[in-house]
């Protein structure tokens, strides 16, 4: 009984800390909606190319590097990595290297020391503390930003490290979609690293103007939206209710909330084309069986639910009539929507959100269907998984 009575004790101390923090920093969370820029844009869906121009990009800096990821990994993927910032530290370029505290647990105290000592500045940001340690420890920075002399930018769903790259033979090949941007929307990623950089350091950059050249613009409009569990639950809901012929998802994790999921009810009942593309296999505990629910309403509405099978389905997109494309870190689910700092890029080109759309449905071919009997039959288990998982599904 007294064992019951800590166990009950601890969940009650979880459950306060966890509500009291939602309500001291409600006021606190926030949207940064940058204004339409017009840039170059590329589309990265391969880790393996991505990884090889990055890394060539990075070799080219003259001045700084500024990255942050939600994980840094330390192995074979990154070790060049490491090495190539050490190399641009020691030429003089001024490096800064932010990683989320949860995503950059892995890394030894050892290298981050050897980063520091060959002249790279490196910070953690969100670390946990009290009060409301739980609430902190959920809310996690989730972007992933890299500028590189302030006129190349990437964004997007890779993190960096093995598995990103296809060599973590547990996925296979990880599908994932990652920008990146020359010209004016540069400019936007600049403002949000160091606004983040100087929210984990405490410190304020100097000399500022230094970090923002004057940037041509692009072929390609968009506007990029930074949210810290605020709003994007409203913004998607209106693309969605504007959508007139079809909507196309690709996320890792559909646990929408209950206005979102209803306002995609909403459009397969006035006839829009909705299909939602996930991975088959999962990387969390209950995370795949929290979208059953939802899928099984959605396909009796007539909606295509598609699993990708070969490797794992990390990419974060939403195409809308073939106008709109979203890209960005933003999953579409609660922890996105609620919970974490996310930066996604909107794109207002027809042509681009073609291509999206096409990227997508190369993925489609290789994935297999959702089907209402697939859900029918599905075991004891997965009934018990998705039961818990709903009363997970805020902090999955």
């Amino acid at each position: 009984m007294v064992v019951i009575a800590v166990i009950a004790m601890i969940f009650v101390l979880i459950y306060l800390d966890d509500k009291l923090g939602q309500l001291v920093f409600r006021n606190g969370r926030k949207k940064v909606v940058y204004p339409e820029r017009r840039s170059d844009i590329a589309l990265y869906v391969n880790g393996r190319h991505l990884f090889s121009d990055y890394f060539a990009e990075l070799r080219r800096a003259r001045d700084h590097i500024h990255i942050l990821f939600y994980i840094i990994k330390n192995d074979e993927t990154t070790t060049p990595f490491f090495q190539i910032l050490k190399e641009k530290a020691a030429e003089g370029v001024k490096v800064r290297v932010l990683v989320d505290w949860v995503g950059g647990l892995g890394l030894p105290k050892a290298l981050i020391r050897s980063l520091r000592a060959s002249g790279v500045e490196f910070a953690y940001a969100r670390p946990p503390r009290f009060p409301f340690f739980v609430y902190r420890l959920n809310r996690r920075n989730h972007r992933k930003i890299t500028v590189i002399d302030g006129r190349v930018g990437y964004v997007g769903g890779f993190n960096i490290g093995r598995e990103y790259n296809g060599k973590d033979a547990n996925f296979g090949e990880w599908r994932d979609y990652h920008l990146k941007i020359s010209g004016e929307g540069v400019y936007d990623l600049q403002e949000q690293f160091l606004h983040d950089w100087e929210e984990a350091t405490g410190k304020t950059v100097p000399d500022k103007h230094h970090y923002f050249p004057d940037l041509p613009a692009g072929a390609i409009r968009h506007q990029l939206v930074a949210t810290d569990g605020a709003a994007l639950e409203e913004q998607y809901i209106d693309v969605i209710r504007g959508a007139k012929k079809e909507i196309m998802i690709g996320t890792p994790y559909f646990i929408p909330s209950r206005p979102l999921f209803n306002e995609l009810m909403q459009a397969l009942r006035r006839g829009v084309r909705v299909t939602v593309l996930v991975p088959l296999k999962a990387d969390h505990l209950f995370v795949r069986e929290a979208a059953h629910p939802y899928f099984y309403q959605m396909l009796k509405a007539g909606a295509r639910v598609y699993r990708f099978y070969q490797g794992f389905y990390h990419a974060k997109t939403i195409v809308i009539d073939e106008e709109w494309c979203d890209v960005g870190t933003a999953n579409f689910d609660r922890r996105s929507l609620f919970l974490n700092s996310e930066i996604n890029c909107y794109v207002f080109d027809r042509a681009f959100a073609r291509f999206v759309k096409q990227a997508i449905e190369r993925d489609l071919v290789r994935s297999e269907p959702l089907t209402l009997e697939f859900w029918r039959n599905r075991s004891l288990l997965d009934r018990g998984k998705e039961s818990i998982s709903q009363l997970l599904s805020t902090w999955l």
